[in-house]
């Protein structure tokens, strides 16, 4: 029998793939998300490394540097913990057709690896019951590329999935915003440029964003049956890029 070594929290959901009231699916609560240094630094205090956090993190950027400039050059790679390649979307018309930036992209694939599964024996699923469903952002796709919670590509669509996302009232506040994780300013998102508005997805057009990491706010009134005398805000927890 594995010993348990992690354990991990996670939350019902309404199954929206069904007409059932009484089926889930369970969603992780994420407790935040780490960066390089950060992880570094855990290994460094608890003994996973042997040396120091510094040294860790040097090594670390050279080697992801490194990985995405064999990537660029069209090698996969297979880290055992994870496989990364580069993958190409978008239908080509005919045989001759090639390459147009604005019907294809190009972007990376992962996907875990043996070593990575193989630490799955060794947590235990902690269910915390029926989330409180009331406004909350699920999961963000950027319908250029394809990737989920992670590049946005300014102009183009973006498809928000969640729950009582639906921007609604008349309160100036109302909208989906943009914030600026360095300079912490924020970015509405024109009422036009909502090219779809329901309480579980919404679709926006990217404002014209420069290079930098996000966050994704949305703001509304919206509830059922009646909305509400003032605006609430989620903000999603999965920081998002520009490149």
């Amino acid at each position: 029998m594995a010993t348990i070594l992690h354990r991990v929290k996670a939350y019902l959901y309404d199954n929206p793939l069904t007409e059932k009231s009484d089926d889930y699916t369970a969603r992780v609560s994420s407790e935040r998300s780490l960066d390089i240094n950060q992880i570094c630094e855990s290994a460094a205090s608890r003994g996973g490394a042997d040396i120091s956090s510094s040294a860790m993190q040097h090594g670390v950027s050279l080697f992801l540097k490194e990985m995405a400039y064999v990537l660029c050059d069209g090698y996969s790679v297979n880290t055992g913990y994870f496989t990364a390649s580069p993958l190409i979307k978008g239908v080509f018309s005919n045989p001759q057709e090639t390459f147009n930036a604005e019907k294809h992209a190009l972007l990376f694939q992962f996907n875990q690896g043996d070593a990575l599964r193989g630490e799955l024996s060794s947590v235990e699923i902690e269910i915390m019951g029926v989330a409180d469903t009331a406004l909350n952002i699920l999961q963000v796709t950027d319908v250029k590329t394809g990737s989920v919670n992670d590049v946005l590509t300014p102009n183009r669509d973006l498809k928000i999935n969640g729950y009582k996302i639906k921007v609604s009232g008349e309160n100036e506040l109302n909208g989906v915003y943009f914030v600026n994780q360095t300079s912490d300013e924020s970015t509405k998102v024109d009422p036009s440029d909502i090219v779809t508005n329901n309480p579980s997805e919404l679709i926006i057009v990217i404002p014209e964003l420069a290079a930098g990491t996000y966050k994704l706010q949305v703001t509304t009134q919206f509830n059922r049956p009646a909305l509400f005398k003032e605006p609430r805000t989620v903000i999603f927890d999965k920081v998002l890029t520009v490149q």
